[in-house]
C-alpha cells in the first residue's frame, strides 16, 4: 500500500526511492520484526491465559519434552509469523497475482494449521484434523492458486514451465491437459511435502524458524533475480515478470522469522505449531514454483528434506525389519534426526546451532546453482 506514494514524487521527490523494491525489502523486513516485537508479547500472554499449552502423548517425545520443561510451552506462535508477515506485505508490497496468490495460500494454510492446533490443545485430540480432511483442504488450496495463475496473463504462460538447477533452458513445458494434472501434482507435493517436512522440524527451540529465515533469504534473492531482466539475463535463468515483488514477502517473512525467534529460542515461550510450519511449508513450497526454482528448494531446504526423510527411512526399516524378523527394529536412535542426536547426548541448542550451521551451507549451496548454468 505504501509503495504507491511514489506515484506522488512530483509533490514530494524523495518518494521516489519508494519505488526500489530493494528499500522495499528492508522496509517490508523491519517492519516485520518491529509487528513480531509489539505483538509477541501480548500473544504469548493471551495463549497462556487460554491454556494454549503442547500437550504430548507420545513416551518418547513425552520424555524430551518433560526433561527440557516444554510440555505446558504455548502453542500457535505461527499466528504471530503470519500476521508479521502478513501486515508487513500489505504495506510495502505492489499487489499482483504472485503475491495474491502467495498470500492466499499463506493464509488459507494458517487456516487450517489454527484448527489442527486448536482441536490438540482445546479438545485435547491428539491428531487434531483427520488426514483426510487436511488432504482435502490443501488440495482445495492448491486448485485455487493453480487456477488463478494458469488464468491470469501475467502468470499463465510462465507457470507451466518446469526448470531445474544448472540448466539455462526450461526442461519441460506443461501443455494441454495431462499438463496441468501434472503441474498439479507437483506444486501439491511441493506444498504437503514441505508443510510436513517443517512439522517435523518444530521439534527443538529455534530449530525450524532458524532454518525457514535462510530459506527465505534465498529465496527473496532468487525472487529479485527472476524479475530482473538483467540479472536473470546475466545468470541464464528464467526471467519472471512481477516475481520481484515476491522478494518483500520473503523480506518479511525474515523479519517475522527473526522477531519469532527472539521468543523461540531456547527455552522457548512459545512454538509455532501446526499453524505456523503448516502455512510456512506451503508459502515457501508455491513461491519456489513461482519464482521457477522448484527443485532448487531441495538443496536450500536441505535440512527439512533430511528431516523428512529421516522419518520415511525409521518407519520403512521398522516395517521391513518386522516383516523380516518378526520384531521391528529403528534405524535411528529416534526420528526426526534431530531427536537421534540428542538421544545420543548432544545438547539441545548444540543440536540447533549445528543445523544452522548447515541449514547456511545448504542455502549457499542453492545460491551457487544460479551461477552454474
Amino acid at each position: 500500500m505504501l509503495s504507491y506514494l511514489a506515484d506522488y514524487e512530483e509533490y514530494f521527490g524523495p518518494l521516489r526511492v519508494l519505488r526500489y523494491q530493494t528499500l522495499r525489502v528492508l522496509l517490508a523486513a523491519g517492519t516485520a520484526t518491529m509487528i513480531g516485537f509489539i505483538l509477541g508479547p501480548w500473544l504469548i500472554h493471551r495463549l497462556k491465559v487460554l491454556k494454549f499449552g503442547q500437550h504430548y502423548d507420545d513416551d518418547r517425545t513425552g520424555e524430551l519434552a518433560q526433561k527440557f520443561d516444554k510440555k505446558n510451552t504455548p502453542t500457535m506462535g505461527g499466528l504471530l509469523i503470519f500476521g508479521s508477515v502478513f501486515l508487513s506485505t500489505f504495506l510495502w508490497a505492489r499487489p499482483n497475482v504472485w503475491i495474491i496468490v502467495a498470500m492466499f495460500v499463506y493464509a488459507a494454510l494458517t487456516a487450517v494449521g489454527y484448527r489442527d492446533d486448536y482441536l490438540k490443545v482445546v479438545h485435547k485430540n491428539r491428531d487434531g484434523i483427520s488426514s483426510r480432511e487436511k488432504m482435502m483442504w490443501q488440495t482445495l488450496i492448491t486448485v485455487v492458486a493453480l487456477m488463478v495463475l494458469l488464468w491470469h496473463p501475467m502468470s499463465s504462460v510462465k507457470i507451466r514451465e518446469l526448470w531445474v538447477p544448472f540448466l539455462k533452458d526450461p526442461v519441460w513445458i506443461f501443455a494441454g491437459g495431462f499438463g496441468v494434472v501434472a503441474l498439479f501434482v507437483l506444486i501439491f507435493f511441493w506444498i504437503v511435502g514441505f508443510s510436513n517436512a517443517i512439522n517435523l522440524t518444530d521439534g527443538l527451540d529455534g530449530l525450524a524458524v532458524g532454518c525457514t529465515i535462510t530459506v527465505a533469504l534465498v529465496y527473496g534473492i532468487m525472487a529479485y533475480a527472476a524479475g530482473n531482466f538483467l540479472i536473470s539475463d546475466y545468470l541464464l535463468i528464467s526471467h519472471v515478470p512481477g516475481t520481484g515483488e515476491l522478494a518483500i514477502v520473503c523480506g518479511a517473512l525474515v523479519g517475522a522469522g527473526l522477531a519469532f525467534l527472539w521468543y523461540n529460542s531456547h527455552p522457548a515461550e512459545v512454538f509455532m505449531g501446526d499453524t505456523g510450519s503448516l502455512a510456512l511449508g506451503g508459502l515457501i513450497g508455491v513461491i519456489a514454483f513461482m519464482v521457477q526454482q522448484p527443485f532448487t528448494l531441495v538443496i536450500v531446504g536441505g535440512v527439512f528434506v533430511a528431516e523428512a526423510v529421516s522419518v520415511i527411512i525409521q518407519v520403512g526399516y521398522f516395517k521391513y525389519t518386522k516383516r523380516k524378523l518378526g520384531e521391528g527394529k529403528r534405524f535411528f536412535r529416534m526420528a526426526p534426526i534431530h531427536h537421534h542426536f540428542q538421544k545420543l547426548g548432544w545438547p539441545e541448542t548444540k543440536v540447533v546451532a549445528r543445523f544452522w550451521v548447515i541449514s547456511l551451507i545448504c542455502a549457499l549451496a542453492g545460491l551457487g546453482t544460479l551461477k552454474l548454468r
